[in-house]
């Protein structure tokens, strides 16, 4: 039994759940969420009491990739539920002499060091804020926030002996000590 998928999803007030075959659609103030769940899973909306329940059908509990879609499925449900209720941020710092982004049109054009500028396509759904060197990446879906801000950081990673590149806000690099004179 999963112990993610038995608990029900609880729904705040002003997020609208429907539900039309297997495709979920939750509609809140930051923005409207779609997703199609797999056929093993069964999802209910109880309107009474304002919870998403994920189930397995009978007979399919004794298999594993059911069980395994069963918690998936909820913990999906969940962070679409929190994503269009409160919404989700990744924040970005750019440490080096130099270095910084700016928003040009639909894109995210970094400086990190390179004889060209990194362009980086903004997806929809996700709004990014830049003030020179903290980028600030939000949206309803958190998959897409957290993918945006991977591929924002891995256009210059931080390295480890002067601290420099894209990191997360609340990252922490550990430093090394480099080469020493002798």
């Amino acid at each position: 039994m999963s112990r993610v998928g038995r608990k029900p999803v609880s729904v705040p007030g002003g997020v609208k759940v429907s539900i039309a075959d297997r495709m979920v659609t939750i509609e809140g103030s930051k923005g409207t969420l779609k997703f199609e769940h797999r056929p093993e899973v069964t999802v209910e909306w109880t309107e009474a009491s304002k919870e998403l329940g994920v189930t397995i059908p009978e007979g399919k509990g004794d298999d594993r990739v059911s069980k395994a879609l069963w918690g998936t499925t909820r913990a999906i449900l969940s962070n679409m539920v929190e994503g269009v209720s409160k919404g989700y941020e990744k924040k970005l710092e750019i440490v080096g002499v130099g270095w910084n982004a700016q928003q040009a049109g639909t894109d995210l054009k970094v400086n990190v060091g390179y004889a060209d500028p990194v362009m980086i396509a903004i997806p929809d759904g996700v709004s990014v804020a830049v003030d020179k060197q903290l980028v600030t990446v939000s949206g309803a879906d958190k998959q897409k926030v957290g993918q945006f801000a991977a591929e924002v950081r891995a256009s210059r990673p931080p390295e480890p002996y002067n601290g420099k590149g894209v990191k997360y806000a609340d990252e922490v690099i550990q430093k090394k000590a480099g080469k020493s004179a002798q």
